[in-house]
């Protein structure tokens, strides 16, 4: 009998030896309301399956999060696809002016370099754009970059409410080269700080005739001030889609991350991430509130 029970706690320990319980995900997050935010979201979802977790959200900006997923502080964050331009200092490939491509490109890389993995991204991008006040956008019929282009050449009445950045790095340039017009310094309301909040509240109140603003794609309050975005329909701006990130040794050891992040990315349109920000940026809520709430509502969370 003695010899039984010796041999049970052997095999018992062997067990415990070789397979691990796996340890808890680090799920981080940039500044952002929408970084953390999404976060919030793959943390609970993460959760809810039975994967511990530990909430870094909210620690930095992308330089900073960014090398604490490289040193292994953190195991997952979202990121945003254009981003690897920089990272590898490849920010003039073409590649990154199409989603999937641009998203092809940076998991390849990442994973190279890194052995990052890029998970589901989101149909949508965050990137740079021009916002018409609606009832400008209706009486001229403009509804892409190429329509705005035309008006603006042919003597439409705009003034622009942008940052000093877009307005003088070369954002606002590539538009005008690819769009066909220019804007004079008049035409111009270079606000100081140059956050989109500002740019987007200038826009809605007219100051000093603003009717445009330059604003993210995925911008809270798009809708609440009666924006209309022009679509970039000749692709001139890198393409800036939500994508989890997580560090392969963390997959590994808990590889059904991939199959529950997917479902949450693949429901997120450009309307969607706008609706939720409006949430957060406008009407106060907190990220965590929102992202349990949007859970539930959509079947992910019980």
């Amino acid at each position: 009998m003695a010899n039984i029970l010796k041999s049970l706690c052997v095999a018992v320990l062997a067990l415990s030896v070789s397979s691990p319980l796996p340890a808890a995900v680090v799920v981080s997050s940039k500044l952002s309301s929408e970084s953390a935010m999404i976060g919030e979201m793959i943390r609970l979802l993460l959760s809810a399956h039975g994967i511990q977790t530990v909430d870094r959200t909210k620690i930095g900006a992308t330089p900073v999060v960014r090398k604490a997923l490289l040193s292994g502080e953190v195991d997952l964050y979202v990121e945003y696809t254009g981003n690897a331009g920089f990272f590898f200092n490849l920010a003039s490939n073409p590649a990154w002016k199409d989603l999937q491509q641009g998203y092809e490109l940076g998991a390849r890389l990442d994973y190279a370099a890194n052995h990052i993995v890029w998970l589901t991204p989101a149909k949508a991008s965050n990137a740079w754009a021009l916002a018409v006040r609606r009832d400008v956008a209706l009486a001229n019929n403009l509804k892409t970059m190429s329509d705005f282009g035309r008006w603006v050449a042919g003597g439409g009445k705009v003034v622009l409410a942008c940052s000093a950045e877009f307005a003088n790095a070369g954002t606002l340039r590539s538009l005008e080269k690819t769009y066909g017009f220019t804007l004079r310094s008049d035409q111009l309301i270079v606000l100081a700080g140059g956050e989109t909040s500002a740019t987007i509240g200038a826009a809605a109140a007219r100051t000093n005739g603003a009717n445009t603003a330059m604003v993210y794609g995925t911008d809270g309050g798009i809708v609440a001030a009666s924006l209309q975005i022009l679509e970039d329909d000749r692709h001139d701006q890198p393409v800036y889609a939500p994508v989890p990130i997580v560090r392969e040794a963390v997959l590994k050891s808990t590889p059904q991350i991939a199959a529950i992040v997917k479902p949450l990315m693949e429901s997120f349109s450009r309307e969607t991430l706008q609706q939720l920000n409006a949430r957060v940026q406008i009407d106060g809520e907190s990220e965590g509130s929102v992202a349990e709430d949007y859970l539930k509502a959509k079947g992910f969370l019980k």
